[in-house]
């Protein structure tokens, strides 16, 4: 017998856009966003000390440079960085900066005719550059890595203090001006009656800095748990987020959902011919990914027992190269290369820096269950704040990002007969602590 969940919401209305906060579908906020950052910079002002390691570090390797110099001759005309001097001198802008909310203004500069989020600013400088050939040798290199951590950590850390909560205002360009604030609610409920927050009447809602902001927290039941009627059984969603993709069966080394490329539960889980990570072969996988508008906190999906985290290092820009937006894309036309990483975000799971979260569920028909939380771009921490042997129960925090946008994955073993319910739809908006699934009875 199946379990029963009905979803309060009709499909249609949980719809929010694929690229949203990533990349603007409107190309005039897209354009607006490069104008402005093309405006501000001085070529011949000295490097942001930053970025002038940064640059130090790719000079000092001829293999960079030359993998650098092959991205720019293959990256798409679109592009409007078009060498690496300019991408270091848009660089220097962006890491001194919170990220905002960019609106479009009319020829003369002065009516705002639209706006989005722009809350990855980084991935967007890098967004073309890793739809090429190139650009996927280069943006895997373990010496460029290293050294767009180091820049990723200041960066950081700016986020992290006081002056980087500026753009948390009410005016236009302001993530609680009318448009931002607008984003923000999306789908999501009224920000001030969701989400705690340290002064409601101020314009920044008391946030001392961008990532105070970021990794928010929700009202206590915000996020109601819906119960099942018994004996039935729900896995709840882990992370407020927008719907991947799911697969069954999955192979020791399978193709998964992804564009051919084949890679392993081992690659993922980071363990080589284990006896756990052999565990989950015939097994399910559900994945899904948060815009920077979203709530960045992770819940269990389960009640159970923690019982190993891990956090395994890896990119922050490489993706898959592709011919573009495919036909049924929601917000791009068809062969437009922008979005490479939003589409490649299965193989992410084996490529990106990710967490790695075992959980014993206490009921034995869901048994070992694993959270994958994958750092996207400038996501550069993924913040574990369960450790081995604790307990969990539904809607726990067990962790968070910070900085930008990123995705997780649930796995699931091959005894575990799972029923999704059929809100969970590519591109449906869900919220954390909405059932996904439940056990066939």
């Amino acid at each position: 017998m199946p379990p029963q969940y009905q979803h309060p919401l009709p499909s249609k209305q949980t719809v929010l856009t694929r690229y949203g906060g990533w990349i603007p579908a409107d190309r005039a906020v897209y354009k607006a966003f490069f104008d402005d950052l093309l405006r501000t910079i001085d070529v011949g002002k000295a490097h942001n000390p930053a970025v002038q390691v940064f640059k130090d570090a790719v000079d000092a390797d001829p293999e960079l440079v030359d993998l650098f110099e092959q991205t720019f001759l293959q990256v798409s005309p679109q592009s409007r960085i078009k060498t690496f001097n300019e991408l270091l001198h848009c660089m220097d802008q962006i890491i001194v900066a919170a990220p905002k909310f960019q609106v479009n203004r009319d020829e003369n500069g002065g009516e705002i005719i639209g706006g989005e989020p722009v809350g990855v600013p980084l991935y967007l400088l890098f967004d073309l550059l890793s739809n090429t050939g190139a650009g996927y040798d280069l943006l895997r290199k373990v010496k460029l890595n290293t050294a767009l951590k180091d820049l990723l950590n200041v960066w950081g850390d700016y986020l992290r203090s006081a002056n980087s909560n500026n753009t948390l205002n009410e005016s236009d360009e302001g993530w609680f001006g009318k448009l931002g604030l607008a984003s923000l609610e999306k789908n999501r409920g009224i920000f001030n009656e969701i989400y705690e927050c340290p002064d409601y009447a101020a314009p920044n809602r008391g946030f001392a800095s961008w990532d105070a902001f970021f990794t928010r927290k929700f009202k206590p039941n915000a996020r109601p748990i819906p119960k099942p009627d018994p004996p039935f059984v729900f896995i709840y969603n882990a992370c407020e987020s927008t719907v991947y993709g799911k697969q069954t069966n999955i192979k020791e080394h399978d193709q998964f959902w992804l564009k051919g490329q084949p890679y392993s539960i081992y690659d993922i889980l980071g363990r080589r011919d284990d006896e756990v990570a052999r565990s989950f072969i015939g097994g399910t996988v559900y994945q899904a990914f948060l815009s920077p508008q979203d709530y960045h906190r992770w819940h269990s999906p389960v009640d159970g027992t923690i019982r190993s985290v891990q956090v395994i290092p890896g990119t922050y820009y490489a993706a898959l190269p592709d011919d573009g937006a495919g036909q049924s894309d929601p917000d791009f036309q068809p062969g437009d290369p922008r979005g490479a990483i939003i589409r490649s975000q299965s193989w992410l799971t084996v490529a990106a820096t990710r967490a790695v979260i075992y959980i014993e569920a206490d009921n034995k028909d869901i048994g070992l269950i694993v959270f994958v939380g994958v750092g996207m771009v400038e996501v550069s921490t993924c913040d574990i704040t369960v450790k081995k042997d604790d307990r969990v129960f539904v809607g726990d925090e067990i962790g968070m990002f910070h900085f930008g946008g990123s995705s997780h994955a649930l796995i699931f073993g091959p005894d575990v007969k799972l029923k999704f319910f059929d809100h969970v739809q590519v591109n449906n908006h869900l919220h954390v602590n909405t059932p996904l699934a439940g056990l066939e009875i």
